[in-house]
Formats: C-alpha cells, sequence, structure tokens
C-alpha cells in the first residue's frame, strides 16, 4: 500500500493547529509609537491615521496607563516642539515635549519602558533630519547634535534612545557622549536599516516633518539594496547598538529575515504609518477584516524574525492576545 503523508491531519481541529502553531505573537512583542505635543488638553486626532492623536503630556499619561493596563511592555515617543528653527535646537530642551513626557511617564507609569526616537526632522524649519550647509545635510556636523539630544532624553530618565536620522556613525556619537555623562547602561535601538519608503507620509502629517525642500533619499536607504542593509547593521553593531530596526516592516520582510540570521542582537521591525493606514482604509470600506488582516500582518513580521515589533496596532492587537 503506498503511503500518502497528508498535511491536512494536522489542521481538522482549531486546538490542534494551536498547538503545532510555529509563530506565536505575545503582548511582549510590541512597542506602541505615540506622539507627544506642547500644551495642556491637546488631542488631535491625526486625519490619515485613525485611533492615532497627537497628545499632550497629561493626555498622553491617561493613554499610556491604559497601554500599560493592556500588558504592553514599551511605549516609543516622537515630540513636536513649540517652535522650529534651522538647528532644531528644541529636541534637546530640558522642558521639551518629550522630556517632560518622559519624567512624567517614569514616575506615574513606572512599568511602562520609555523609549524615545532622536532625530532632528520634527524640530527643524527646513524638515531634514540633520543640520543643513551649503543645501545639504551635513553628516558630521549633525553627529554632535543628535548626542545632545540623547544626553538630554537620557538625563529625562529614558530607558532607551532610538536614533532615527541615518547618518552615518551616529551610534558611535550617541554611545560615547551617553557612557561620558554615566550612562553607560542605557540601551540604543538602533533604525539600522531605514529604507526611503513611499510609506511614511501618514507619519509625516502626525509628526509635521515633511522636508520643506527635497527629500531624505540622500541619507535614507535605497529600496532597491539588501547587501547595503547587512553592511548599515554590521556598522552600528560595531559602534555599540544594543537592538536592530528594520523600517518599515511588511515591504523588506527579506531584510527582516537577513537580519535575524546575521546578527545575535535583538531584532526590530516598525509597521509604519503608511502600512497601518492601509489597513484601516480598506476595512473602513469593507474590503477587508481589519483585526484578521492585522494579525496575519503582525504575525509575518515575527515569523520573518522579528523579535520586537514597532505598530500603532499594538493596543488593539494586545486586546486581543490577552
Amino acid at each position: 500500500m503506498e503511503l500518502i503523508f497528508r498535511p491536512r491531519r494536522l489542521r481538522r481541529q482549531a486546538t490542534l493547529r494551536k498547538m503545532v502553531q510555529e509563530t506565536h505573537l505575545r503582548r511582549e512583542d510590541f512597542i506602541y509609537p505615540m506622539f507627544v505635543a506642547p500644551g495642556q488638553g491637546v488631542r488631535q486626532a491625526v486625519d490619515a491615521m485613525p485611533g492615532v492623536c497627537r497628545l499632550s503630556v497629561d493626555q498622553l499619561l491617561k493613554e499610556a496607563r491604559e497601554v500599560a493596563d493592556l500588558g504592553l511592555p514599551a511605549v516609543l515617543l516622537f515630540g513636536l516642539p513649540q517652535k522650529k528653527d534651522e538647528t532644531g535646537s528644541e529636541a534637546a530642551a530640558p522642558k521639551g515635549a518629550v522630556q517632560q513626557a518622559v519624567r512624567r511617564l517614569k514616575k506615574e507609569v513606572p512599568a511602562l519602558l520609555v523609549i524615545t526616537d532622536v532625530c532632528l526632522c520634527g524640530y527643524t524649519s527646513h524638515g531634514h533630519c540633520g543640520l543643513i550647509q551649503g543645501g545639504e545635510v551635513d553628516n558630521d556636523a549633525t553627529l554632535e547634535a543628535l548626542a545632545q539630544v540623547a544626553l538630554s532624553h537620557a538625563e529625562a530618565g529614558a530607558d532607551m534612545v532610538a536614533p532615527s536620522d541615518m547618518m552615518d556613525g551616529r551610534v558611535g556619537a550617541i554611545r560615547e557622549a551617553l557612557d561620558e555623562r554615566g550612562f553607560e547602561m542605557l540601551p540604543i535601538m538602533s533604525y539600522a536599516v531605514k529604507y526611503a519608503s513611499s510609506f511614511y507620509g501618514p507619519f509625516r502629517e502626525a509628526a509635521e516633518c515633511a522636508p520643506a525642500f527635497g527629500d531624505r533619499r540622500a541619507y535614507q536607504m535605497d529600496p532597491a539594496n539588501a547587501r547595503e542593509a547587512l553592511k548599515e547593521a554590521a556598522l552600528d553593531v560595531e559602534e555599540g547598538a544594543d537592538i536592530l530596526m528594520v523600517k518599515p516592516a511588511l515591504p523588506y520582510l527579506d531584510i527582516v529575515a537577513q537580519l535575524a540570521g546575521e546578527f545575535d542582537l535583538p531584532i526590530a521591525a516598525y509597521q509604519v504609518s503608511g502600512e497601518y493606514a492601509m489597513i484601516k482604509a480598506a476595512a473602513q470600506k469593507g474590503w477587508l477584516n481589519e483585526e484578521a488582516v492585522m494579525l496575519e500582518s503582525l504575525t509575518s513580521i515575527k515569523r520573518a524574525g522579528a523579535d520586537l515589533i514597532l505598530t500603532y496596532f499594538a493596543k488593539q492587537a494586545a486586546a486581543l492576545l490577552k
């Protein structure tokens, strides 16, 4: 008698499917991005990102308590300034929105791990991620500014900093500055592989950080390149990164998988605003089942090799996974 292997034997019952499931989502996998704005009582909806708001510190604290109650372990803070200038000086201000939010969060919601974005784009009048010299971003001149931003976050009590600017050498510059000031135990989650993606549009509305001229292709990675991703990640490892991130996630699952296979550090992937907005918009049209597609997309990121997932769906997913 010819033996026939039937994989469907393990798929016929829901309980059995769950028992042999290879990839599992956990609430502990997620990091929830939040936008902190100056002022009091501010809750501004972001039109392109349903369910996401710019929040003043008092309002952010309310949402952070909800995040913690859902069992989510961490938030990532992006800041909006009172006023922008050519050098993004408010990014390092001790009384900036992010710095104030960090201090309050660590005091009032101590269970949450607070990660802070380190970049200048939301603070500069020109919207670029670095200082401008001769009409171009000056990489090396920007490093000191980024180090000062990271220090201001560390001094406020941040648990981790996450440089997202894609300047060469910024992980090393930040690591050196932190170590010199006694923050040698503060980890760095590097946006090691950040592509010049078209999926960032809704985020730029939320953070009010669209470039006033040109684009960011001179410092963010070419979407066509894969070998370069390994080089970028290796450089950040050498400079002292503790976690490597790929951004965006879904269009670059191959890159997530490559980094997971190549490096021993934890791998993070950012399901960015455009990925989130597409699912939300299609669901609002009735074209997709939002919960099912959300969980499928998050599972694919985890299956590709991500240990951590930054997603605006974090609260929604956590509620389903409880």
